[in-house]
């Protein structure tokens, strides 16, 4: 039996019930209750919530941990306590690791690892292709058994239609969501950059929005033929949003999500050549971050994913044009969105829940995370006015390569609850049930 836990006075912002009000929120044995008994409010752990808000935990679908493989950058025990620092209680794995997540053992393998080693959910994605080398379907049959949510290449977009739409087909018969990136690799080989006046006075080779826009446009024609689930990645053209707007208007099976740092950044802070601000697809301009303001907010874009890519310091002091494209992203992700869509774009904090929290769910078609009595206790307490320091120290990622590092912003998660357990509270991480 866990620990009983009382959360006293906060905000509670629960969507799925459209719940918005002051109020205590009980946990016990795992699971939202009505009340606790006067012996269990005795034994209970209390969290102090006046002025802060109560929401259902965040998820993220586009994590990488680098677990097989690359855990000098982030291995699975890091990124989970980076994750539950950042108010996330389940993150989606991408299969970019070494070796890829394209066979049965590999996913085990992962699960596995998570078992042992996470204290958060980790759902694995397997492999759209074998080894993510666009040539040959992966065995999304044997994935799925295996307990894969979704099939990505993950940071490489399939080039060859004729095998995306064999993809597609497959991926619906086996109720597979394929996520992809949309990056048209003749168009944009060689780019560091977004296309245009900053690229050309730095004399980088710039990353055209056609080449989003392209693998976007053919995604919306696949699944328009197949009727299958297409989620469209890290979204940052403006002609993109309105391609999806156009396509959920005639019922296409297209999602999309944008991430942090395509809505805050514009491609002039790469002036300083600092290659934190190098991502894939790039940083671009203010019309875009424009467009993308709007396609949240009417829905177009269906939810925020961090793209967290972990990279050590010294894979990144190196030349900007020869730098890895990646920024980590999970402890930034509330302050970030509170900062631009909240306190700037007048997104309310339900509107901010909805895209960090339900709509991430529903991309993937699960059960929505909600605060009913009954309910798992997966949530979040976070003050959105407090302001949080975001330095090398501060954050738990092993790789520390944020662009936001010496920032200040608000939104501090003062606790993260999975299944009823308290995995951070107050910055710290505890060892045992509390």
């Amino acid at each position: 039996m866990k620990k009983p836990i009382w959360i006293q006075g906060g905000t509670i912002i629960d969507p799925i019930n459209n719940r918005e009000e002051v109020a205590d929120l009980y946990v016990n044995d795992g699971r939202i209750v009505e009340n606790l008994s006067t012996e269990q409010k005795e034994k209970a752990f209390i969290i102090e919530a006046q002025d802060k808000i109560v929401s259902p935990g965040f998820i993220d679908i586009n994590v990488s941990f680098c677990e097989p493989g690359g855990s000098h950058r982030e291995g699975i025990r890091s990124g989970s306590k980076a994750a539950a620092a950042g108010g996330f209680t389940c993150v989606v794995a991408m299969p970019n690791t070494n070796p890829p997540c394209d066979t049965a053992g590999t996913i085990q393998f992962i699960k596995d690892a998570v078992e042992r080693e996470s204290i958060i959910k980790i759902m694995p994605s397997g492999c759209l292709t074998k080894a993510r080398e666009g040539e040959f379907l992966a065995s999304m049959g044997s994935l799925k058994k295996a307990g894969i949510c979704a099939v990505t290449d993950s940071g490489r977009s399939l080039q060859n239609n004729a095998l995306m739409e064999r993809a597609a087909e497959y991926a619906k018969m086996f109720d597979l969501v394929v996520l992809d990136p949309c990056i048209d690799d003749n168009l944009t080989e060689g780019s560091s950059m977004n296309h245009g006046p900053t690229a050309l006075k730095l004399g980088l080779r710039g990353s055209p929005r056609a080449a989003e826009d392209i693998m976007v446009s053919r995604n919306v024609i696949l699944s328009t033929y197949s009727e299958a689930r297409i989620h469209l990645q890290s979204i940052s053209s403006a002609y993109s949003v309105e391609i999806i707007r156009r396509a959920k208007q005639r019922g296409v099976k297209i999602t999309a999500d944008t991430t942090p740092h395509h809505i805050f950044f514009t491609d002039d802070c790469i002036e300083g050549y600092d290659t934190r601000y190098k991502t894939n697809p790039p940083i671009r301009e203010k019309s875009d971050i424009e467009a993308l303001l709007e396609g949240l907010k009417d829905g177009t874009i269906d939810c925020i994913a961090s793209n967290h890519r972990p990279y050590t310091r010294d894979e990144k002091d190196i030349e900007f044009d020869l730098a890895p494209a990646g920024i980590i992203g999970l402890e930034t992700a509330l302050p970030v969105v509170l900062d631009k869509l909240h306190f700037k774009n007048a997104f309310s904090l339900t509107e901010v829940v909805n895209l960090l929290s339900i709509m991430p769910s529903k991309v993937l078609n699960m059960k929505p995370p909600e605060l009913s009595i009954g309910s798992e206790a997966d949530l979040t307490v976070f003050d959105p006015n407090a302001q949080k320091s975001i330095t090398e120290e501060t954050l738990f990622s092993k790789s520390k390569n944020s662009p936001w590092l010496k920032s200040s912003l608000p939104g501090v998660v003062e606790a993260t609850c999975v299944s009823g357990e308290v995995v951070f509270y107050k910055g710290k991480f505890p060892t045992v049930s509390i």
